[in-house]
């Protein structure tokens, strides 16, 4: 009855593959997008800004001063500053305080004055920073200088609530954000309008795609006006005192069909399987079965008679072990079929995310599978 079942599985199987064979030959309808979607124009991008600063207000919730130092010695420079003197910073016992660091991001071309996202996470033993208050934090740059000054009420997303025995917490109470948090205060020197050029960086580099883009931008600035420096950059000469800004916004929704590597995106800690458009694999055969072991634990308690000295209950444990072998068959498949028509192929057995990964992988082994296979 099994190897029946088995028989008529990968009968099914073959079917399939066959059908879905004959529509993988056909082309495939690939969707052109936008090169904005696809590339970035080269210095306008953002700057990451970080600071350290105190969050108070705190309803018992801060940092614990004989466990976090540096608060301490925080809310005490502080002080200092706005007037309060010969302060002993071992008799702070303020819960209400806490350290944290800020994070932004400086868009490009921002200016003086524009105001900008802020995030703010705990640097010590706080539990939450819920309705806490960040006190006025500079924010630098990777060259030391001050770009944004931040300051005001956190906004929390999560919460946590505890009690003498237990506790619950929901998200993570110790990041909050600001919107518009943080004032730019310096400016990137960085003019567009004095380039006579301008390059375009593919988030995934190609050749292929790189070539694309260059074709159609001299399609539409004029010949000469690109050129694909590697698979990744591409150069576009401004023409003649054309403006910069109004070049880059033409170019920026032109459309292309980007090409990709053919790749195969493993996760076995999910099981999941990300297959791309191009895979194909070889003439290859496959058979997948196995053992299926099964151990079964049952404890029973031998009990004495009921007139007897000195006896006691004895804990007698049970095992019972089944073996299970599962007949498999091999199934060959043609070349050039795509790895999708095999992964649904094996569902409609129902083989399973943990052994189709196998299968993928032995595949591989084999020289079979044209792409690359990354686990995670």
């Amino acid at each position: 009855m099994f190897k029946a079942t088995a028989a008529a599985a990968w009968c099914r199987l073959r079917v399939v593959l066959a059908v879905l064979l004959a529509i993988s030959l056909a082309p495939v309808a690939r969707a052109e997008v936008r090169i904005k979607d696809i590339a970035s124009f080269e210095g306008v991008r953002e700057n990451h800004l970080i600071g350290y600063g105190l969050v108070v207000g705190l309803h018992g919730s801060g940092d614990k001063m004989t466990n976090s130092p540096f608060t301490r010695e925080a809310v005490k420079g502080m002080l200092e500053r706005l007037g309060v003197a010969n302060l002993d910073g071992d008799l702070l016992k303020t819960k209400n305080t806490a350290a944290v660091m800020v994070t932004a991001k400086l868009p490009p071309f921002a200016r003086r004055g524009a105001p900008i996202d802020v995030v703010v996470s705990s640097l010590g033993d706080a539990t939450s920073l819920r309705g806490g208050t960040l006190l006025v934090t500079p924010l630098s740059g990777a060259d030391g200088e001050v770009y944004a000054v931040a300051q005001g009420p956190v906004a929390v997303s999560g919460f946590m609530a505890q009690g003498n025995a237990a506790s619950v917490v929901e998200g993570v109470p110790t990041i909050a954000r600001i919107d518009n948090g943080a004032i730019v205060e310096r400016e990137v020197n960085f003019e567009l309008r004095q380039l006579d050029s301008f390059r375009i960086s593919l988030r995934v580099p190609d050749f292929t795609t790189a070539a694309r883009i260059e074709d159609v931008i001299n399609m539409t600035l004029g010949g000469g006006s690109a050129r694909a420096l590697d698979p990744a950059t591409v150069e576009v000469r401004v023409p003649g005192k054309g403006d910069v800004a109004e070049t880059i916004a033409a170019i920026e929704n032109l459309t292309v069909q980007p090409d990709t590597v053919a790749r195969v995106v493993v996760d076995e800690k999910s099981g999941t399987i990300v297959i791309g458009a191009n895979v194909r694999i070889g003439q290859v055969a496959i058979s997948q079965g196995g053992l299926t072991v099964r151990v079964r634990e049952r404890y029973n308690v031998s009990q004495p008679n009921p007139i007897s000295i000195g006896g006691t209950a004895v804990v007698v444990p049970e095992t019972n072990i089944d073996v299970e072998e599962r007949d498999s068959k091999f199934t060959i498949l043609e070349g050039d079929v795509s790895l999708q028509d095999l992964v649904d192929g094996l569902n409609a057995i129902g083989v399973g995310a943990r052994q189709t990964i196998s299968i993928l992988e032995a595949i591989k082994a084999s020289g079979a599978l044209h792409a690359d296979l990354e686990i995670i």
